[in-house]
């Protein structure tokens, strides 16, 4: 049988979407192969990702996960970045022996890698294997890689010393520096960051979690070689959006109180408040989200998790105290129109139930792209990464979001989340955006039907793999 490897860091982020398109593969008659990197910190917890993938492994045999055994790198360096890279570029041996072990049963057609993973090339490279990457967020953010490099030779000072100078980069609005990712300021993870980047071009092709209408602008710009200066563009296949659903997260079995509270709500009344796996806030600005939906007067869904641990970011518990983070009697003085969700929701099947008229969220790619499919409206509270770029692209490209003001300063105060509240469900401009939700919504939907845009994009692909 004709197989795919997909190679990916095991974040979930980046290991969902890669998944979601194993499943495109396997539905045309491919087996699909995953590389499993050991965690890089022994002692973070990797319970989510495990339990996610014994579900995928479950519901579709096709897709086979192989764990790579423990292995060590003698990387020194204090740098999250580099350190990471390293440690991918260390698993290299181990991939090798995977990938010929899987070629002495299966005819291996092409490795697919995510953006973290580019050093793997090299071993595509000795074994003949054409090698593509996915990027796992927008057609913006793959804009930004490419010509990242260009950007980082052009650059005489770090992104924090330019505080909110525009920079400028092709097919994309003008991005304050302060926006720019933290990790990519003017050190020595910003060269491992670049040296990734650079290995782009080299690919037989890029895969995009994305689609045509949502990003036509950006998409052209690259296409045309604009943000490749020197180089040649590998062709752009956009397959997407493609989303998760229940599977990258929670319990299966019994639906979620939160939906039988949604079916008693009126239609597209309820705002969703959900900040992803790693959003965390402290209990002061809990208190002011808080007390600003109370005031709002608007009915809400909110997602609570624990304030992070100052001493370990990638502390993920999720133990939640709401009579300790709330204001006290809060939940007695909303429970007609509010529900708190301690740690987890269902997102996907909350953002489509159609009580849920807009979704306050932290711009991750794979929380954007639930909600274009589903038709809803943002209100946009960028956290880390590249978020605070994709609240740029859906504020002023798309104009799917209305920004959260404030979310770059210490605090959010409780008078602006009510402001925005009420601007968003009940202002005209707040109706314009939502109703400009529901047509990317139809737009999304045809992009995946058969002869849309995305599907022609994977027709194409296949073909070029296959062959």
């Amino acid at each position: 049988m004709d197989t795919v490897v997909l190679y990916s860091v095991t974040s979930i982020s980046h290991l969902a979407p890669m998944t979601e398109f194993a499943k495109l593969l396997v539905a045309q008659g491919f087996s699909v192969a995953i590389p499993v990197l050991p965690p890089m910190h022994p002692s973070v917890s990797t319970s989510t990702t495990d339990d996610y993938i014994t579900r995928i492994s479950y519901s579709h045999p096709s897709i086979s996960f192989h764990r790579l055994p423990p292995f060590t790198t003698n990387c020194s360096s204090t740098n999250f970045a580099v350190r990471l890279f390293s440690y991918v570029r260390s698993a290299n041996p181990l991939l090798c022996e995977l990938l010929q072990s899987i070629s002495q049963t299966s005819n291996v057609r092409a490795i697919l890698t995510d953006f973290f993973c580019t050093d793997a090339f090299e071993i595509a490279a000795d074994l003949n294997l054409p090698a593509y990457v996915f990027i796992t967020c927008s057609a913006f953010m793959l804009a930004y890689f490419l010509y990242r490099p260009t950007l980082h030779s052009e650059m005489t000072s770090g992104l924090s010393e330019l505080g909110e100078t525009p920079i400028h980069i092709p097919g994309l609005p003008p991005i304050p520096a302060s926006h720019m990712p933290d990790v990519l300021d003017r050190n020595e993870g910003l060269q491992a960051f670049v040296d990734a980047f650079s290995h782009i071009p080299e690919a037989k092709g890029v895969i995009v979690n994305s689609f045509e209408i949502l990003e036509s602008r950006t998409l052209k710009t690259v296409r045309e070689g604009h943000c490749l200066p020197n180089r040649d563009t590998p062709p752009v296949y956009c397959v997407g959006p493609l989303t998760t659903g229940s599977e990258a997260g929670g319990e299966a079995g019994e639906r979620h109180e939160c939906l039988t509270w949604l079916d008693k709500q009126p239609r597209g009344s309820v705002l969703f408040l959900c900040f992803g796996s790693r959003g965390r806030f402290p209990a002061e600005q809990v208190k002011e989200i808080a007390l600003g939906l109370e005031r709002s007067e608007q009915r809400f869904l909110w997602v609570v998790r624990s304030p992070p641990d100052p001493d370990n970011w990638f502390a993920s518990s999720n133990e939640v105290d709401l009579d300790t983070l709330l204001p006290v009697g809060f939940l007695e003085r909303t429970e007609d129109r509010g529900m708190v969700v301690k740690a987890w929701a269902p997102q996907e099947e909350v953002l489509n139930h159609e009580a849920t008229g807009g979704f306050v969220t932290h711009c991750g790619w794979n929380s954007v792209l639930e909600g274009v499919r589903a038709g809803v409206g943002m209100i946009a509270w960028p956290l880390y990464a590249e978020q605070k770029m994709n609240k740029v692209l859906l504020v002023e490209e798309m104009k799917l979001a209305v920004e959260m003001k404030g979310y770059d300063k210490e605090m959010v105060a409780a008078e602006e989340v009510e402001t925005r509240v009420r601007w968003f469900m009940e202002s005209d401009g707040g109706k314009k955006l939502r109703d400009r939700a529901k047509e990317m919504k139809d737009s999304a939907a045809a992009a995946l039907s058969h002869g849309g845009s995305s599907h022609a994009a994977m027709v194409e692909l296949l073909s070029n793999i296959s062959n």
